[in-house]
């Protein structure tokens, strides 16, 4: 393969990797309201485990893990998996997929942030701007009155529609923290080991993780009510999630730099607002559609290169 057949490939594992998160993020939101929370984290992960038990095994050619590389792996996924499924799972019960993916849609600027706060990279103003674009984008979701949808029973209203959205925004925030802190420690761990072992490693961790309130729940829900539809997507919830998303974002970073890498965030929440629109039966209001448009305009400030004079 040469280099720039080698680069495009790059490219589109990014790129599909954020779009799949965006669809997840959106189509959680049926999911969590069939299943609770926690026993819907196990659930993801024992799936995403079991299809891929064969990648757990260290290739002749890996170096023995670190004490430093362990740690990075608990990290990435106690961060990345564990605390962005909770807080993605609960905030999309309480919120739209539409405004799940406006505030997702700063993600790149709160990457810029963790490398400054973290790294001491410079922070130019172009990313100021993107920072402020994607604060006064959240701050207007809180002005939005909340959209009507159709749920998953087939019933209008929502958690979201009783006053709670603000809530759900809040804990959608907290899952693009993890999600930035996820995309800043995976650069490092590809220059460890192969996206293979670090996808199976790190879903090995949010298993152990989650297991303890994944368990207690099971043992209080009636699995006979969920409809079949539900555990398909369940079944494709924990294959993307578990699976294809850390794989093909692995795989991306090992060619393309992290900084690069971030403009293919851009792909996540403009997938989860299609998905809450044409699938899940939501609307885009007057505000959110300008929340929306000044998240993604922070998102091509903080991502657009520079064209630089000769």
């Amino acid at each position: 393969m040469s280099l720039r057949s080698g680069r495009l490939f790059a490219y589109a594992c990014l790129a599909l990797s954020m779009s799949l998160v965006g669809s997840y993020v959106a189509l959680s939101k049926p999911l969590a309201a069939a299943i609770p929370v926690f026993l819907l984290a196990w659930l993801r992960f024992g799936l995403g485990g079991l299809s891929m038990l064969h990648w757990l095994r260290k290739p002749a050619d890996e170096e023995p893990l670190s004490p430093r590389t362990r740690k990075l792996l608990f990290l990435e996924s106690f961060l990345g998996n564990f605390l962005f499924s909770i807080c993605m799972l609960f905030g999309v019960s309480l919120t739209s997929a539409v405004s799940a993916g406006v505030i997702m849609a700063a993600i790149p600027a709160v990457v810029a942030l963790l490398s400054w706060a973290f790294l001491r990279e410079r922070i130019g103003p172009r990313i100021w701007g993107a920072i402020a674009c994607a604060g006064l984008g959240i701050a207007l979701l809180g002005l939005a009155q909340p959209v009507g949808t159709v749920q998953a029973s087939g019933n209008p209203g929502s958690m979201a529609e009783r006053g709670t959205s603000w809530l759900g925004n809040l804990l959608v925030f907290g899952a693009v923290l993890c999600e930035a802190s996820y995309a800043v420690i995976g650069k490092k761990l590809t220059g460890a080991l192969s996206p293979k072992r670090i996808t199976a490693l790190i879903n090995v961790w949010g298993f152990a993780l989650v297991t303890p309130f994944g368990a207690y729940a099971a043992l209080r829900f009636d699995f006979s009510s969920v409809p079949p539809g539900v555990w398909a997507l369940l079944l494709f919830y924990s294959l993307a999630a578990s699976i294809w998303t850390v794989w093909l974002w692995m795989t991306g970073l090992r060619t393309v730099p992290a900084a690069q890498a971030g403009v293919f965030t851009v792909m996540l929440p403009v997938s989860a607002a299609l998905v809450g629109v044409f699938a899940l039966g939501e609307r885009l209001g007057a505000i959110q559609l300008l929340a929306f448009a000044l998240a993604l305009a922070g998102v091509v400030l903080a991502t657009v290169p520079v064209r630089t004079r000769m």
